[in-house]
C-alpha cells in the first residue's frame, strides 16, 4: 500500500499553487482533471500516491497548468476554471475532513485575499521548462532530475555581467587589495574635535 504524499497549498484568485513536498521523486505519474488531482511516484525507496478532488473545478488544459518534478518536490501551478476566477477558494478540497489530514497551507506562498494585488501573481520561474498538463503523464523532467540547463547557463551568463570580483558589492577588486583608494589619508581628520 503506498503511503500518502503531503501537500502544501496557496492560492490566487485566478490559480492555485500545490506543492507535493517529497524529495527525489521518480518514477512518477501525474494525471489532472478538471475536478481532481491523481499521483503516484516513488520518493528515497517508497511509493506514494495522492487522490484528492478539489473544492471546484480548475481548467487542467489551460496554458498557465503546468507542472515540474524539482529535487526536493513536485510543484503545480494550475489555473482555476474561468466562472471561478477571481474568487479565492476557503479550502483546497472538496472534503474538508480529507483537508485536515493531506493538506496544508504553504505560507511561503500564501497571500491574504485582500494583498494579492500588491503582491501580484505567484513566482512559477522554478516552473520554466516543466510539463503542460492535458494527458501528458509520468517521465517529467527528463535527465539531471528535471534540471533545466538552458536556464542555468542563462542565469551564470547574467552573473558574468554583475560588475567587480563576480558581482561583490563595494567594487571590490582582488587586483588592488582590499585598501581604499585614497590618496590623501588624513584629509577628514582635521574637522574632528580633540578627544579630552
Amino acid at each position: 500500500m503506498a503511503n500518502t504524499a503531503p501537500i502544501k497549498w496557496a492560492q490566487r484568485s485566478d490559480s492555485l499553487y500545490i506543492t507535493i513536498a517529497l524529495p527525489d521523486v521518480s518514477d512518477e505519474t501525474i494525471n489532472l482533471t478538471d475536478t481532481e488531482l491523481h499521483f503516484k511516484g516513488t520518493s528515497e525507496g517508497k511509493p506514494y500516491e495522492v487522490n484528492i478532488k478539489f473544492y471546484k473545478s480548475i481548467d487542467s488544459k489551460a496554458e498557465g497548468s503546468t507542472y515540474k518534478v524539482l529535487p526536493r518536490s513536485v510543484q503545480m501551478h494550475v489555473m482555476k476554471a474561468a466562472s471561478d476566477s477571481e474568487e479565492f477558494w476557503p479550502r483546497l478540497l472538496e472534503d474538508k475532513h480529507l483537508e485536515k489530514n493531506q493538506v496544508s497551507i504553504d505560507w511561503n506562498r500564501y497571500v491574504d485575499e485582500d494583498e494579492e494585488e500588491d503582491a501580484g501573481g505567484f513566482d512559477t520561474s522554478a516552473l520554466e521548462g516543466g510539463n503542460m498538463f492535458g494527458g501528458m503523464g509520468g517521465g517529467a523532467g527528463g535527465g539531471m532530475g528535471g534540471m533545466d540547463m538552458e536556464a542555468l547557463m542563462r542565469q551564470m551568463g547574467s552573473m558574468e555581467n554583475a560588475g567587480g570580483a563576480g558581482g561583490m558589492p563595494g567594487g571590490f577588486s582582488p587586483d588592488h587589495g582590499d585598501e581604499p583608494d585614497s590618496d590623501d589619508e588624513d584629509d577628514d581628520d582635521d574637522d574632528l574635535p580633540d578627544l579630552e
